[in-house]
C-alpha cells in the first residue's frame, strides 16, 4: 500500500503542471500541429510513394509521438529536482519520513504521467490530420509507459548534474531532440543503400524507441527488417525488453543518487 508521504508528493508533483495547462501542454500542441501540417501535409504531400507501404503522414506519428513524450518525461522531472535544489525547498522532501525509493518513484511516476498525457495529446492531433488505428495495444501502452518512465528517470539525473538553467536547455535542446530526429522519426532504416549506414543508426538509442511505438501503433516495424533472421520476428519484444531494463537500472541509479545526496546537499 502506498504511504501517505508517497501519495502527496505524487500529488504534489502532478499539480505542479496540471495547474498551467497553457505552460506544459500547449507549446507541445502547437508545435506538433506545425510538424503535421509541414512535414505531413506540405511535404509528404509531394512524396508519391509511401513508406514501406504507410502514407507519409501516418509514418510520422509514432516518432513525434515519442519526442513530444520523453522531452516532456525529461522536463519535468529535470526542472522539478533543479528547481527544488535551486530554491531549496527539496530539503523538506528529503527531512520526511518517506524512503529514497519512494522520493523517486515519485518523481518518475509524475514526469512519466505528464509524458504520456503530451504523447496523447500528439496523437490526437495526428488523427485529426490523418486515421490512426493501433495494431498492437497492449504492447503499445506498455511501451510509452516504459520510454516514459526512463526519460523521467534521466531527467533527475540531470537536474541532479545541472549548475545553472542554462545545463536543463542544453541537455534537451542540444542532446535529446537531435537523438530524436536521427532516431528515424522523418525515414525509415530500410530506406539505406549502405548496410554501415543502418549499423550506424542502430547505434542511436531512440532508434528502438521509435520503432517500438511505430510497431505498437502501425504494426511496421524496422527491427523486423534488419534484424538476424533467428530472433527477427521477435525484435520488437526484445527491443522492449531492453528498454525495460534500461529504465530499472536508470531508477536504480537515480535512488542511489538520493542515497548519497549527490547534487542535494550542494
Amino acid at each position: 500500500m502506498l504511504s501517505v508521504g508517497f501519495r502527496a508528493l505524487f500529488r504534489r508533483e502532478l499539480l505542479r503542471f496540471i495547474r498551467r495547462p497553457k505552460n506544459t501542454f500547449m507549446p507541445p500542441a502547437i508545435t506538433n500541429v506545425l510538424y503535421f501540417a509541414v512535414f505531413g501535409l506540405i511535404l509528404g504531400g509531394r512524396i508519391d510513394e509511401p513508406v514501406e507501404g504507410i502514407g507519409y503522414i501516418l509514418f510520422l506519428v509514432p516518432g513525434l509521438v515519442v519526442l513530444g513524450t520523453i522531452s516532456n518525461a525529461f522536463e519535468n522531472a529535470s526542472f522539478s529536482i533543479f528547481h527544488g535544489r535551486w530554491n531549496e525547498y527539496i530539503h523538506e522532501t528529503l527531512t520526511s519520513p518517506l524512503s529514497y525509493a519512494e522520493m523517486v518513484v515519485a518523481y518518475v511516476g509524475a514526469s512519466a504521467v505528464r509524458g504520456l498525457i503530451v504523447g496523447v495529446i500528439i496523437a490526437v492531433i495526428g488523427r485529426l490530420f490523418v486515421p490512426i488505428s493501433i495494431e498492437h495495444g497492449l504492447f503499445l501502452v506498455a511501451t510509452m509507459i516504459v520510454i516514459a518512465s526512463l526519460f523521467a528517470g534521466f531527467g533527475i539525473i540531470g537536474g541532479l548534474v545541472a549548475r545553472d538553467f542554462d545545463d536543463l536547455t542544453v541537455m534537451n535542446q542540444f542532446i535529446l531532440r537531435p537523438l530524436v530526429f536521427f532516431g528515424a522519426v522523418f525515414y525509415s532504416l530500410e530506406m539505406f543503400d549502405q548496410a554501415w549506414q543502418v549499423q550506424v543508426s542502430l547505434l542511436n538509442p531512440m532508434v528502438y524507441m521509435v520503432d517500438s511505438v511505430r510497431y505498437g501503433l502501425l504494426g511496421h516495424s524496422d527491427m523486423i527488417s534488419v534484424a538476424p533472421t533467428a530472433y527477427a520476428e521477435f525484435a520488437p519484444y526484445v527491443s522492449l525488453g531492453i528498454l525495460t531494463l534500461l529504465t530499472v537500472v536508470v531508477i536504480a541509479v537515480d535512488v542511489y543518487l538520493f542515497k548519497v545526496g549527490y547534487g542535494l546537499t550542494d
